[in-house]
């Protein structure tokens, strides 16, 4: 998928560059795939905002992408590419050679009319998807399970992937991109080739109300407001805020570490913090 400018026919316009989705199905998605979906405006059952900058919107419908790949030694078709409003990424509707029909995440390079397969070992091709401990060392694999039999967990968003770099103890090593190597377990799911849809983080939409559409709100920055309302508000003239950036609620923000597992940090070896070798 390449990028569209548009000519500037209006304010709206200008600068306006989205990704070209021509190639994509026009039509509606499978209705046996297809849930409703209700939104919250950012609020919780007693009509109080929980979560900021939430509301409006498009009206979606919930895709039921099959993230697990647990349908062995079953080959299924691309019938077609389709956009999803829940994601980034596009997705692929699958027919199986028995007739049943699943959405899964597509990856580049697959196009209508392939076939792929899930299995403990099957080729390595975009789109296939296998045990990670039968993959070779060096192969670019998305939606990546951290439990066996839960679903894809990492590496889910448009462009991103990951490269399987080693085995060791029963277990393989996992570059993600960014830049963190961990332990996964080998008996994991993963599917071969990167997200569709690279381009996606290359949009400029242009205008606040693309956004909107979104059903995403404008958020005061705190250093506009007063004391009363957000920690670094006030003060005589422009102020930066403090030298310590904090959330409404006084907790730490922009940056603050807010890991706090320790049971599983033994499976991260390098951490994505740590400074990159030159």
């Amino acid at each position: 998928m390449a990028l569209k400018s548009y000519n500037p026919t209006s304010p709206g316009r200008r600068g306006l560059v989205l990704v070209d989705k021509t190639d994509l199905w026009k039509g509606a998605p499978v209705k046996t795939l297809v849930e409703g979906k209700r939104k919250t405006g950012g609020r919780n059952n007693k009509g109080h905002v929980t979560s900021r900058g939430i509301a409006g919107g498009h009206k979606q419908k919930y895709r039921k992408v099959d993230f697990k790949r647990r349908k062995f030694d079953v080959a299924g078709t691309v019938e077609r590419l389709e956009y999803d409003p829940n994601r980034s990424a596009f997705i692929a509707l699958i027919k199986y050679e028995d007739g049943e029909l699943a959405y899964i995440l597509a990856p580049q390079r697959l196009a209508e009319g392939e076939t792929v397969v899930s299995g403990e070992k099957v080729d390595v091709k975009p789109g296939n998807a296998m045990l990670l401990s039968q993959m070779p060392i060096g192969t670019i694999i998305h939606n990546i399970e951290m439990k066996p039999g839960k679903g894809g967990q990492i590496a889910r968003a448009a462009g991103t992937y990951a490269q399987l770099v080693g085995r060791d103890r029963g277990m393989v090593i996992v570059r993600l991109n960014s830049g963190e190597q961990r332990y996964i377990r080998g008996d994991c799911m993963g599917t071969v080739g990167a997200v569709s849809n690279p381009d996606n983080s290359n949009q400029t939409f242009a205008k606040a109300g693309r956004t909107r559409w979104k059903g995403r709100r404008p958020l005061t920055r705190g250093v506009a407001k007063n004391p009363v309302d957000h920690p670094h508000g006030g003060g005589e003239g422009r102020t930066s805020g403090g030298r310590h950036p904090v959330t409404p609620w006084g907790k730490p923000t922009k940056g603050a570490r807010t890991r706090n597992n320790k049971r599983t940090d033994n499976m991260i070896i390098r951490s994505r913090h740590a400074k990159k070798k030159r």
